[in-house]
């Protein structure tokens, strides 16, 4: 059997850090298991779905790596879903009501006050051929439900181990409104079907929604497919994460402000199972490593201070030859040596600027003590300078000032570079080179 995961977002609004897991875990799994990865956008919302979303997420999902194998929109497959409607009806599994918004709010709020359960009461079951034919001539068109049985659905899950949704407890779902489209519910279930979808990796607030969908799998003649659904991601302040309050978390605002797609990745594969967060510096590498039972059940938090140490920890690893092309784009490759020494200082990408700038200059040299820092001018050894000029003459200036410790490097620090951290200067050292070191320690800005 291939593995088929699927990820299927509405293009309603912008991907999130907590819904692309979806994507990533689906894409991870499949992928691990030598298949295929499904995108389906769900745009059968035709009043919310525009497709400068659709674009954004399948732009979001190209950053991310997560390329898919198979590509489908729902508002292509219409005429599938219309004959699954059509099987249904002839099963008996799908019925017409014609309640409209309001009765059914006054009906939920009468069980609410009565302290029952606001389940649907298939009151549109007991009407005759007649009522019906009159409710139309009144003007009412049917919305359609899916009649549930009422029994527990079990299923195993490979996140959540067995679960049970007593359908009894629910409402038959709406599948068609009233102007014969479609909600979510039926379409899924039909795509998933005719993809041949194996695994369905989605959070634990669709568990619910499993339990009916299983049921219309079944009543269309097919058996479901197998489960995974992960704990839910939220904000830092500990509430669920939404595409249009929480702007700062979509994947389009953490791409602009210069994360790595990897660090994102690694820290969302590992973020809540007991596997360390390690970045890694490509999908496959990742996939390796994941293991769906290891994610766990417990809502978990996003916390931003975690993607900046991850991205951070990316860019310490990633080698030269993997960034020879970014460093071209921001007029900032000044070699092997320079990036090697700069990488473990940054956080975001963008820094290898400053730090270009600092070799480069100008900088405005901070000088303490003029006299030391003219003595230690004095003491600069001849080039080629390499990595070891900088022991060389700092124990040339601690010989000659009898400085050392922090008194010895800080004021050195400061006036090569302004600043009063940074790389070990021992790699910085021989890309200032001497006419700027000797400047810079002169007060002069170069």
């Amino acid at each position: 059997m291939t593995v088929i995961a699927r990820f299927a977002p509405s293009p309603t609004g912008k991907l999130h850090v907590g819904n692309i897991r979806a994507a990533l875990f689906s894409w991870l799994y499949a992928k691990k298991a030598g298949g295929k990865y499904l995108l389906r956008l769900d745009d059968t919302d035709t009043e919310r779905s525009t497709e400068e979303f659709a674009k954004g997420i399948e732009a979001d999902l190209e950053w991310l790596g997560l390329k898919h194998d198979i590509f489908a929109r729902q508002s292509d497959r219409i005429a599938e879903y219309e004959s699954a409607v059509a099987a249904l009806k002839e099963a008996g599994r799908l019925y017409p009501c014609y309640e409209t918004g309001a009765e059914l709010e006054r009906k939920r709020k009468l069980q609410l006050s009565q302290k029952k359960p606001p389940v649907y009461d298939r009151a549109a079951l007991r009407l005759t051929e007649d009522e019906k034919r009159a409710l139309e001539a009144e003007g009412r068109r049917p919305h359609w439900r899916f009649k549930l049985d009422s029994e527990k659905t079990g299923f195993d899950d490979l996140v959540q181990g067995h679960v049970a949704v007593d359908a009894a407890s629910l409402s038959d779902p709406v599948l068609v409104r009233e102007d014969g489209s479609f909600l979510y519910t039926l379409p899924s279930v039909v795509d998933d079907i005719e993809f041949r979808i194996t695994h369905v990796v989605r959070g634990a607030d669709h568990i619910t929604n499993t339990g009916v969908q299983i049921q219309i799998t079944r009543a269309l003649g097919t058996e479901p497919p197998v489960y995974a659904h992960f704990s839910l991601l939220q904000g830092p302040e500990g509430r669920p994460l939404s595409k249009r309050e929480d702007a700062a978390f979509s994947i389009e605002a953490l791409r602009e402000a210069g994360y790595e797609p990897m660090a994102l990745n690694s820290l969302l594969a590992r973020l809540g199972t007991s596997d360390a967060i390690e970045p890694r510096l490509t999908l496959e590498e990742l996939a390796d490593g994941f293991d769906i039972s290891h994610l766990g059940r417990a809502d978990i938090r996003f916390d931003p201070a975690d993607l900046d140490k991850t991205n951070a920890a990316l860019l310490h690893l990633t080698p030269y030859e993997g960034v020879i092309d970014r460093l071209d784009a921001a007029n900032c490759n000044l070699g092997k040596a320079f990036w090697d020494a700069v990488r473990p200082n940054l956080v975001r990408f963008a820094d290898v600027k400053d730090w270009a700038r600092v070799v480069q200059g100008p900088i405005a040299a901070v000088i303490e003590d003029a006299g030391f820092t003219a003595e230690a001018a004095s003491l600069l050894p001849e080039e080629p300078w390499g990595t070891e000029t900088w022991g060389l003459w700092t124990e040339a200036v601690k010989g000659k000032t009898g400085r050392k410790g922090k008194a010895l490097f800080m004021p050195l620090r400061l006036a090569l570079t302004g600043l009063a951290h940074g790389p070990e200067l021992k790699n910085l050292l021989p890309l200032i080179g001497r006419e700027r070191a000797e400047a810079r320690l002169r007060g002069v800005s170069l």
